[in-house]
């Protein structure tokens, strides 16, 4: 019993006085635990401050079941509060481990509801909730967030790092009913939250465009769309869109295919409103001007090919303004021709086709442009007059932008600035302009463009009371993708413009897929230009063209 007494002595002795910090130190550490403190994700907003997405403070309602003295009636107590049934919350009360979420996204008032129970086991972290109020409206331009809150499209994705902030942490002593102890540690590292992302868009001018394309999109032909507004000036986006469009809010209800900025990422044939770069380059290289007068038959010789304008016809004498007017695919092949493959090839990539415009937006496309040495002599009379070779909606207004800006190009931005959450705002750097025509030249294609929209031009649709109106059609062929070729795969049409055409502000590029319809641009494209740039100008109360349309030569002697 001595000898008993004695090794019982020691061990208490080594334990408290050896082993006695260690030993006192783990129990701490076993009741020590640690909490994240997330960061609230920054807005995104329009360029007036109207907010296209923010969070608010929510909770993950778990527990440790572990310390869960009755999951029957823990469970009974939560179930009315949390709206999950008492056989699921009893479940994961008694699984075992120590820790399990029993619901995510809980609101403040829920939350402040279940403390008053004192329910041992069961605490809170930060789950914040992802709003985006404007609905669809801009949806696949702000994109979303996933169930981690992170961002996966759009501003969310490609500003993800900007918006969400540094999470912080809280480490709290607790007792044995999960509790923290009043006298215990308790030390926390602040969150910092994220910054705001303020973007270029008309959050207004955003929900009449993506309301137009939604009424296109419901005609019956045409299957998606897609438009761009840009201000002439700065080349900023005020607003872009495609149909069918989205919620972000409940991005996983809608068909993955249909979650991507079409705007961006999907490319097209444009047909005939390449025309004005083709024409740019011609003026530009001072092989013809807005009168040279051309016999234009209704056919062309094209290597193995023969291309035709819209119907066959006899020669007949057009000025190039009239070439461009009635669209002649044979005209516009003959100009092409007096300045050579390479000279277009040049000012095609001076205009942008070929590389990303840099936007600042995901999974934005460069096109498909090939090199001029690689075109055979049918792709060399496709090319000038917009087939084989393929464009985004962006790309497209940014070539009417830089004739409309006097032949000075500014990548398309949309992102205006960065606000910290100090509140200190980084405006976002202006991209370099680029003269890539001059204004004489930029003021003789608006001069040509605005015969289009005239009463013997191709889209007299696009016209606006009270402005002068300058733009092009766009109709060509879509690729039928059952067969790999053009037969009964229908059309892609096209419209893109500027006004005022003697004072221009504003740019509106549309573009509708209609797989079944032989319509043209200015019959389906050309009106959606015209409601979506009738809102922009007077909305932003620009002032109506005070001088007349000019008298238009089309035709020779």
């Amino acid at each position: 019993m001595v000898t008993l007494l004695v090794l019982v002595v020691g061990r208490l002795a080594i334990v408290q006085g050896v082993d006695g910090s260690a030993y006192a130190d783990a129990a701490q550490q076993d009741r020590l635990h640690t909490y994240p403190i997330a960061a609230l994700r920054g807005q995104v907003l329009d360029r007036y401050g109207h907010p296209f997405a923010y969070s608010v403070d929510a909770s993950r309602v778990v527990a440790d079941p572990t310390v869960v003295k009755d999951p029957a009636r823990t469970a009974l107590a939560l179930t009315t509060v949390l709206g999950v049934p008492v056989p699921e919350l009893t479940a994961k009360l008694s699984q075992r481990g120590k820790y399990v979420v029993l619901a995510s996204k809980v609101p403040p008032e829920k939350v402040d509801e279940i403390q008053k129970l004192q329910l041992s086991g069961v605490s809170f972290e930060d789950d914040p909730v992802r709003l985006y109020p404007a609905g669809t409206t801009g949806g696949q331009v702000v994109g979303f967030v996933g169930k981690d809150g992170s961002g996966l499209a759009g501003i969310e994705g490609r500003y993800d790092s900007v918006l969400a902030g540094k999470a912080g942490k809280r480490r709290v002593e607790v007792g044995s009913g999960g509790n923290p102890i009043p006298s215990g540690i308790d030390e926390t590292t602040a969150a910092v939250d994220g910054s705001t992302v303020t973007t270029t868009l008309d959050q207004d001018m955003q929900y009449v465009l993506d309301q137009r394309l939604a009424r296109a999109c419901a005609d019956g032909a045409t299957t998606t769309g897609s438009a761009v507004v840009l201000d002439v000036h700065t080349g900023q986006v005020a607003a872009m869109g495609s149909c069918p469009g989205y919620d972000p809010g409940n991005y996983s209800k809608t068909d993955p295919n249909l979650l991507g900025n079409r705007a961006v990422s999907d490319v097209f044939e444009p047909g005939s409103v390449m025309k004005a770069v083709t024409l740019s380059a011609v003026m530009q290289e001072g092989a013809a001007e807005p009168d040279t007068v051309l016999s234009v038959d209704g056919h062309i010789q094209a290597g193995d090919h023969v291309v035709t304008d819209a119907h066959d016809h006899a020669p007949i004498s057009w000025t190039v303004t009239g070439i461009l007017a009635h669209s002649s695919n044979v005209g516009t092949i003959m100009l092409a021709r007096k300045i050579g493959n390479d000279k277009l090839d040049h000012y095609m990539r001076a205009f942008g086709l070929g590389s990303t415009t840099g936007v600042g937006l995901p999974g934005e496309s460069a096109g498909i442009l090939q090199k001029s040495a690689e075109w055979t002599a049918s792709r060399a009379a496709n090319v000038p007059i917009g087939q084989g070779v393929s464009v985004t909606t962006l790309q497209m207004a940014s070539i009417y932008q830089t004739i409309a800006n006097g032949g000075v190009r500014i990548p398309p931005r949309i992102v205006a600035s960065v606000t910290g959450p100090d509140g200190q705002v980084h405006p976002e750097q202006a991209p370099p302009s680029t003269q890539v025509i001059s204004k004489a030249t930029a003021d003789k294609m608006a001069y040509m463009l605005e015969a289009v929209v005239g009463e013997h031009g191709t889209a007299p649709l696009a016209e606006i009371p009270g402005f002068r109106v300058a733009g092009k059609t766009g109709t060509a062929q879509r690729a039928n993708p059952t067969c790999g070729c053009y037969a009964g795969g229908g059309y892609m049409t096209t419209f893109v413009g500027f006004a005022p055409a003697d004072d221009p502000q504003y740019v509106v590029a549309v573009n509708l897929e209609r797989p079944t319809s032989s319509a043209e641009g200015g019959q389906v494209a050309a009106p959606v230009f015209a409601d979506i740039m009738r809102y922009a100008l007077t909305d932003h109360g620009v002032v109506p063209s005070g001088k007349p349309r000019p008298d238009f030569v089309l035709t020779g002697p």
